[in-house]
Order: C-alpha cells, then sequence, then structure tokens
C-alpha cells in the first residue's frame, strides 16, 4: 500500500496509541468467480481518499481528528481458511485493544474471519449485512472460506440481517431467514423498510457492506453487479438512523473492484467509509492538541466479553 495515512491526514492523527480507528486493508481476491480485480480495492480505495475533503458537511465534523491508524495490510493469500483466520487473529487483536476497528477489502469471504472476532468479542451481537447477494451457501468449489458463503456462519452463531439482497441460489432457502431478511424488489415498495430492520436488531451491531448492495448506475466498479440496488442518500439516511438508534462496533466495506477508466466508484468506496465514521463518532468532542487517547473517550456503551486481564 502506497499511502502512509489515511486520505493523507496529517501523522500526528494516525497513530495507534492515540487513534480510536484503526482501518485494516485486506487486499484479498482467491474466490471471486467471475470479474476479478477485489485485491486491488483497497489500493483505489486508498488513493481516492486522498483527493477527499476532510470535513463533513452533513454532520460539521472533520473525523479524522478522531484518529484514523492505517494498519499492515493482511497480505495472506495461501488459502481461502489461512486468509480467514489472518483476518480473524489481526481484527481481535485491535478489538482488544478497544480501537473501533474497521475494514476494507478484498472480496466478501474476508468478513468470515471479521465477524468471528467480533462475535466472539461482543455479547448479543447483530450482523447487518448489505448486500445484493444472500452469500448463504454452507460450501462453494469445496471450501466454507468462499465469497459465497460469508454469512453462513453468521447466520447460524448471529442475530443476522440482511438487506438489499436480489440475488441466491435456491439451496439458500433452506437457510435464509425470511423475517430477517428485506428483498430489494420489496423494498421499493416499503416506506417503512428501514424502521423495520432497526426494530430487530440487538444494541450492538456489526455492519458488513458490499459494494454490489448498491445499484450499478452509481457502483459499477464490482465483481458481480446486479441491476436494481440501492442509492446514494437512500443508504445514507439508513446508515445515519443504524448509527444513531444502535451501538455501531465496526464495519467492513468489500467488493471493490476498480475500474481504471472510471474512478468515481473509487471515490464513492471513500466517502462511503469516512460518511459511516463521521456518522458514529458525530457527538463526539475531540480533545486539543492531538490527545484523543481512546482509553479515557472511548467506547462507552461496548459490551465486550473480554476482560483487561485477557492476552492481545
Amino acid at each position: 500500500m502506497s499511502s502512509k495515512t489515511f486520505g493523507g491526514i496529517p501523522e500526528a492523527y494516525a497513530k495507534l496509541e492515540t487513534s480510536k480507528i484503526v482501518l485494516i486493508p485486506v487486499p484479498y481476491d482467491g474466490t471471486s468467480t467471475w470479474q476479478k480485480g477485489a485485491d486491488q480495492g483497497p489500493e483505489a480505495f486508498l488513493h481516492a481518499a486522498e483527493n477527499m475533503e476532510t470535513y463533513d458537511i452533513e454532520t460539521g465534523t472533520e473525523v479524522y481528528k478522531q484518529g484514523i491508524y492505517l494498519a499492515d495490510p493482511v497480505l495472506e493469500n495461501s488459502s481461502p481458511e489461512a486468509m480467514v483466520e489472518a483476518v480473524h487473529k489481526i481484527s481481535k487483536t485491535y478489538i482488544k485493544k478497544n480501537k473501533f476497528v474497521t475494514l476494507f477489502g478484498g472480496e466478501h469471504s474476508i468478513s468470515i474471519g471479521t465477524i468471528r472476532a467480533f462475535n466472539e468479542c461482543f455479547n448479543n451481537l447483530t450482523v447487518l449485512h448489505i448486500d445484493a447477494h444472500a452469500d448463504l451457501r454452507k460450501t462453494y468449489q469445496g471450501s466454507t472460506c468462499n465469497h459465497a458463503c460469508a454469512l453462513y456462519e453468521a447466520s447460524q452463531t448471529t442475530n443476522l440481517l440482511q438487506v438489499g439482497i436480489r440475488s441466491m441460489d435456491v439451496k439458500e432457502n433452506t437457510v435464509m431467514d425470511f423475517d430477517k431478511t428485506y428483498f430489494a424488489h420489496e423494498m421499493v415498495n416499503d416506506e417503512f423498510w428501514a424502521d423495520s430492520v432497526i426494530d430487530q436488531m440487538t444494541d450492538q451491531v456489526f455492519i458488513t457492506f458490499d459494494l454490489d448492495a448498491l445499484d450499478p448506475s452509481i457502483m459499477p466498479s464490482t465483481g458481480t453487479p446486479e441491476p436494481g440496488g440501492m442509492f446514494w442518500y437512500e443508504t445514507l439516511d439508513f446508515l445515519k438512523k443504524v448509527f444513531s438508534e444502535k451501538n455501531v462496533v465496526g464495519f467492513d466495506i468489500v467488493e471493490l473492484c476498480p475500474n481504471k477508466l472510471n474512478k468515481a466508484p473509487d471515490f464513492l468506496a471513500a466517502k462511503l467509509y469516512y460518511k459511516m465514521l463521521s456518522y458514529k463518532f458525530m457527538n463526539e468532542n475531540v480533545a486539543d492538541d492531538y490527545d484523543n487517547t481512546y482509553d479515557e473517550v472511548g467506547q462507552k456503551n461496548n459490551i465486550l466479553k473480554f476482560t483487561e486481564d485477557d492476552e492481545y
């Protein structure tokens, strides 16, 4: 990764010890089955972020001043299983440091490790899955760590809510909880769908956001684009409600498959990431002189399963 800090922010706001936020790039594309290139997503995302204004008009904040530490990328690609374990391990390490942990993929199989780490660390976790695809296969192409299996484990171990779904295999009907699944063709005619999703959440929420949830007219740069997706402002309105009403404990964004001739989707991904951070921290003050030590300000509402005596 060429970027030294996220968005080119001053290094004073990018130190691990004083940053509230950790960003872990995972440039992995080992199991995608159509368009390749998601392994280039983190680099394109970080490059686009360097050209983004860091003042958010809507919230009136500069969230980077909370501190954003850009971690080393997870480069494990010997097998899908090894990659999932590497993501699980590094995610849990930073969660235990009481950071707000975020990841940028890479294809969706990375989320198996991410969700596993958050589920081990937070009680009664809701996983909010925003995606065009159900991703509920138990195995695919000989592996349980395929992108098509990204949410199977979560469906068995967490309170899984799926939003924007418009593509799935018939066998996934046997796994899917239809009361907690919001199909795109139904959402378009239901003005209360967002409230319904939030009503089914527990207090603590992890968000996994597959960029192909968005309509390909605004997000064509994915490995498997599907027509009929969500649009920018309805997506932001929904996310803002989730962050306002629930304790979002972390998130990942996956499946950016960059196109060298069209940089707009890369910039959208960077803007989406920054908007989500802005919603998370919009009501928190920034300490003076870069002294925004996370242990003091902290995620006050998080209920962690581990104690301070646990090893990192």
